[in-house]
């Protein structure tokens, strides 16, 4: 920012208020996100948030591959929990699969020479 004398300054704190009430809607456009990550979801919800379908949904429930909250009889899901699952359920790349690989046996090498 440029230096200023007293005449501009109506003007520059017309530019700082400018930009405050810029942050302030960006901070409000991020608050409802971070609230919605723990909001529990339908299975219609979770279905459509999973891009799968309800009777698939039920099948991973059933055999316990979700994670889900079923208090009585309805399932809620959490929107974060079945983020956390899907990362978790990452398949790794050759290359990351070769790389363990060679620091397993590279492990091994050093256990029996220490042997």
């Amino acid at each position: 920012m440029e230096p200023f004398n007293f005449d501009k300054l109506p003007e520059v704190v017309r530019q700082l208020f400018e930009k405050v009430e810029g942050i302030e809607a960006l901070l409000k456009e991020l608050q409802p996100k971070e609230e919605n990550e723990n909001e529990l979801m339908t299975i219609q919800e979770a279905a459509d948030f999973l891009k799968i379908t309800v009777p698939a949904l039920y099948a991973k429930v059933s055999r316990h591959d979700i994670p889900v909250n079923k208090p009585g009889r309805r399932l809620y899901f959490n929107k974060n929990e079945l983020r956390k699952w899907i990362a978790s359920s990452r398949k790794k790349t050759v290359i990351e699969l070769r790389r363990e690989a060679e620091e397993r046996m590279k492990a091994m090498d050093k256990r029996r020479n220490f042997v």
